[in-house]
């Protein structure tokens, strides 16, 4: 093998077994994870884009196309800071390699260049990290090809002096020595580059996954650090790889902007990345998004409250100060607008929308997450919890409740309870809360589930709408019963029945008239059983809201547990100016 001669088929192998040989160390990866954050997914994330150069890359016919195959499931599945570097990396490899037939001599140069696509890809590189060992790795091959022809024999020795290196990071970057541990990303790396020698010399690797290592402890956040990990994947023609980096520049740190004239794959650590996708909304379409909240993923590694991680999505309407008291995980709605993507309460605020909703030619439509990101998500939140609970918007109204069920079929021995709130807005955030206060108490994972389910149907939301035009445009309502409706000046009470469906509670021919009935409803709930809870939500309607709190506060005794602007996607159906009660009764005395 003195001479060789890569094929087609060896490469596309070699690339396998190396994604296979990631994998198989997420858990391990995810618990030295210190730099740049301390948010144990390095390990999760480059296992995120290995799944997805195994599922989705091919064997072509010639090796362009195989590597090419490569390139964009890489790119397509990279996250975090070390997934899109990473992706980089491939993406330079491949283009290096001009020939189908590559020797050794061409392999080294591929090396060489792939590490350059990934150091130019990053805004501010740091020593000690990913970047590190791939120009270590390019340096050791040229070296040892001078001692010996033999292929194999200049993998191995290069491969040494990369373990040594990857030993050295400590002494590179002083959070990993304070820690006592070797960067994530570039041990990733590492385990990358062992796959890839194993497939040369005809061995393979079966992925295991390894039992989960307990995490470095880490006390505290920097102040100065960002909140949310922001991506985006954006596709267009002639995209400039350095003017995107140039303006993204300002707005955070940890950036990395890796792709082609076409496809381009983002990364950057910021506390606004509603700005940060208003640019690209601006320069290309915005094809993928993913935020993930930085200081909720340390708190999981490094300061748990609770041994039940608690998850919801965007349409449960909470205000931000409880999500993060109870350390509460919010999954986003996707949105499209105007062909591009955007992360409910995320990506966009209720805010920018209302200034666009009467603009908009296409009315925005609205997607559950898709399956896969919940199973990153999942794959996540599993190295540091045993139990998970989701309160989901009711599965009559939304298909995230079954994408939750769906994700969780991957996580057999995880105890995953998926329950339907059969409600929305401020319903389900006020199961939510309850679910959190319950946790909070020392109930478990089978007690909270049990008495979450009992109180779904005793839970009401009575919305009451100003216009319904929002309704006739996001399709809640049909144009005929939308016209009639107008022509009629109907101002209808909306709720939830108690399979979860939308329905029409009561129908009023004025806003007053509207507030009159669902006051005579909480009436009739105060005197016969009580109400445990209950809050305010509105759209872009504070006076409303104020007028309502100050009604019911009267009537039930105490203060809603919460007044606040609702999601998007809810505004987007019910409305500007809207208003809502949202309740739990207490049992029948």
């Amino acid at each position: 093998m003195s001479t060789l001669t890569l094929t087609n088929e060896v490469i596309y192998k070699s690339f396998m077994v190396g994604a296979k040989n990631v994998i198989s160390e997420k858990n391990e990866l995810n618990a030295i994870n210190v730099f740049p954050v301390p948010d144990g997914d390095t390990g999760t994330n480059l296992a995120s884009m290995m799944l997805a150069i195994l599922e989705k890359s091919r064997l072509g016919q010639t090796l362009t196309e195989t590597m090419q195959s490569i390139v964009d499931a890489a790119i397509v599945g990279a996250r975090g800071n070390s997934g899109i570097i990473f992706a980089s990396y491939i993406n330079g490899f491949a283009d290096g390699l001009k020939t189908d037939q590559p020797d050794l001599n061409t392999l080294i140069e591929t090396s060489e260049k792939a590490y350059d696509y990934a150091y130019h890809a990053i805004s501010k590189p740091v020593e000690g990290t990913m970047i590190t060992v791939m120009r270590a790795w390019a340096h050791a091959l040229r070296e040892f090809k001078k001692a010996t022809s033999n292929a194999i024999d200049v993998f191995m020795r290069a491969f040494e002096v990369l373990k040594e290196e990857l030993a050295q990071t400590p002494e590179k970057l002083a959070v990993l020595k304070e820690n006592h541990v070797v960067d994530a990303g570039a041990k990733g790396f590492v385990h990358f580059i062992e796959g890839f020698i194993k497939a040369l010399k005809g061995e393979d690797v079966v992925i295991e996954q390894h039992e989960a290592v307990e995490a470095i402890h880490v006390d505290h956040l920097e102040d100065s650090q960002f909140r949310y990990c922001t991506e985006a994947l954006i596709r267009g023609e002639n995209l400039d790889i350095e003017k995107v980096r140039e303006t993204l520049t300002p707005l955070g740190d940890s950036l990395v902007v890796a792709g082609s004239k076409k496809t381009v794959r983002i990364h950057i650590h910021t506390d606004e990345p509603a700005k940060v996708f208003a640019y690209l909304d601006g320069v290309a379409r915005i094809a993928e998004q993913k935020v993930d909240d930085m200081r909720r993923q340390f708190e999981a590694v490094n300061h748990r409250k609770y041994p039940v991680a608690l998850v919801t999505d965007s349409i449960a309407d909470l205000p931000s100060d409880l999500i993060d008291h109870y350390q509460i995980h919010q999954i986003p709605i996707n949105l499209k607008i105007n062909d591009s993507d955007y992360l409910d309460k995320v990506t966009i605020q209720s805010s920018r929308f209302y200034e666009m909703m009467d603009e908009l030619k296409v009315y925005p439509t609205s997607a559950q997450p898709n399956v896969k990101s919940l199973e990153n998500f999942f794959s996540f939140l599993s190295t540091y919890y045993k139990d998970i609970l989701v309160i989901t918007v009711s599965e009559k109204m939304s298909g995230t409740y079954q994408s939750f069920v769906e994700a969780k079929k991957r996580f057999p021995h995880v105890n995953i309870h998926v329950v339907n709130s059969k409600q929305n807005s401020g319903a389900e955030g006020l199961l939510v809360l309850k679910a959190a206060q319950l946790i909070d108490q020392g109930l478990s994972l089978p007690e909270v589930t049990e008495k979450i389910e009992a109180l779904t149907t005793k839970s009401k939301i009575l919305v009451s709408v100003k216009v319904l035009k929002y309704m006739v445009r996001s399709g809640r309502l049909t144009k005929v019963s939308g016209t009639l409706a107008n022509l009629m000046h109907l101002k209808p009470v909306i709720s939830i029945d108690e399979d979860g469906a939308g329905i029409i509670f009561a129908k009023a021919l004025s806003v007053e008239s509207a507030n009159k009935k669902i006051y005579a409803h909480m009436q009739d709930i105060v005197s016969t059983y009580g109400i445990d809870t209950y809050a305010i939500v509105h759209a872009n309607a504070e006076d409303r809201a104020k007028d309502y709190q100050k009604a019911y506060e009267a009537l039930i005794g105490f203060p809603p547990a919460y007044v606040m602007d609702i999601s998007t996607v809810v505004a987007m159906n019910a409305g500007i100016g809207t208003v809502a009660i949202a309740y739990i009764r207490k049992d029948q005395s």
